[in-house]
């Protein structure tokens, strides 16, 4: 979630602090990430809004807990270490 533009970062000061560099797929943005997990009803059960420059995985075993249905995600939260976690869960 960009929060202004990236030629602003420097002058944005409603989430200073919070609001970091991030990369995705297609490029730059100055903001925040919000990470969700929803039910097969297509309703939200948890989530969470990290600065824009925290890898992806970080909040998932936080987020999982509790959790015994299938996950499914996108690349960006794809790993074996991960992978390897949330099998002991």
């Amino acid at each position: 979630m960009a929060v202004c533009h990236n030629l602003r970062e420097k002058r944005h000061k409603t989430f200073k602090g919070f609001a970091l560099k991030g990369k995705t797929s297609t490029g730059w943005f100055f903001g925040m990430k919000l990470h969700l997990i929803f039910n097969s009803k297509g309703e939200i059960i948890r989530l969470v809004v990290t600065p824009g420059n925290v890898n992806d995985r970080k909040p998932v075993p936080d987020m999982v807990t509790g959790i015994t249905a299938k996950l499914i995600g996108d690349k960006g939260y794809l790993s074996k270490n991960l992978f390897h976690e949330l099998t002991k869960i």
